[in-house]
């Protein structure tokens, strides 16, 4: 299988990540009090079975080509949980496809503790 063409470098992936925390992670930690994660864990098995899930869905509304948007959230403030993120099924494969409401979306990721740099 050849690599697919979106793929960064491991070099570029670290920027990416340094340019986050040394512009995101300080204001964050100053506007919670704490520390908050800032990378999520899903199993390639459970993108898979969500993958094939939004296409078979997808594919009964006569969507042929769905997208996935991924979102920041966080949970309430009872929560011991803070940062999270959730993916969300598109009606089209574009940037301005619409998210598919008629698709439940994908929460229950780990978040890693402490955060974990790339």
């Amino acid at each position: 299988m050849a690599k697919p063409a979106k793929c960064i470098s491991v070099d570029q992936a670290r920027q990416l990540q340094d340019n986050w925390v040394s512009t995101r992670a300080l204001e964050i930690e100053q506007a919670q009090g704490s520390v908050d994660t800032r990378e999520f864990f899903y199993t390639v098995d459970e993108l898979q079975e969500y993958l094939d899930y939004v296409k078979d869905m997808s594919k009964k509304q006569r969507i042929d080509n769905p997208g996935i948007r991924i979102y920041f959230a966080a949970h309430d403030s009872n929560s011991d949980d803070k940062a999270t993120v959730f993916l969300a099924p598109t009606d089209g494969d574009t940037m301005n496809s619409n998210n598919n409401y008629n698709i439940e979306a994908l929460n229950s990721s780990g978040g890693g503790w402490p955060p974990k740099s790339y």
